[in-house]
């Protein structure tokens, strides 16, 4: 069938061109990160902090930022295990398939996230993302830095498969 070009190709404005390329006016933001981490292989854990540099490249005033937190895909509340599938025959029940992982809890466990003058900054997780409100709102061209805690157990990626683990 044919359709039409503008369900391929975006139209073009100042941020991009037909052909998708960035326009006059595009922006893209920018964070620096400065993380250390230490891991401890014998309780198969990694554990981080991390100072967060973001820079409002946006054209927006912004009273919250987003963080992906991939990890959090191995934690036991994941939709991983509910959509996931098995390769164990047609005749699992899915109570004992759901077994194979409940003894592992791999998603982030945040301790703490806070500015750089040491105040706690509210946040909510939801699922791979974690929205962090700003006390102040950020303007267009400005900082700002944060520090965070965390830590998460490492999975057997043998078991359980994935793109990490031991």
């Amino acid at each position: 069938t044919f359709r039409q070009l503008d369900q391929e190709l975006p139209t073009p404005n100042t941020y991009r061109t037909g052909s998708g390329a960035p326009g006059h006016q595009y922006w893209q933001q920018r964070a620096d990160y400065d993380i250390q981490v230490e891991l401890d292989d014998e309780n198969r854990r990694i554990t981080g902090s991390e100072t967060v540099i973001y820079y409002n490249y946006s054209p927006d005033v912004l009273t919250y930022i987003w963080l992906q937190l991939d990890q959090n895909q191995q934690a036991k509340t994941s939709d991983t295990y509910v959509t996931e599938t098995s390769n164990l025959g047609a005749n699992v029940d899915f109570n004992e398939f759901k077994k194979l992982h409940l003894d592992f809890d791999g998603g982030f466990k945040i301790e703490e996230v806070k500015t750089a003058n040491g105040e706690n900054l509210p946040y909510t997780i939801n699922k791979t993302m974690m929205r962090i409100d700003l006390l102040q709102p950020l303007k267009p061209g400005e900082t700002f830095t944060f520090t965070m805690k965390w830590w998460y157990n490492i999975n057997d990626r043998m078991k359980m498969g994935g793109r990490s683990g031991y």
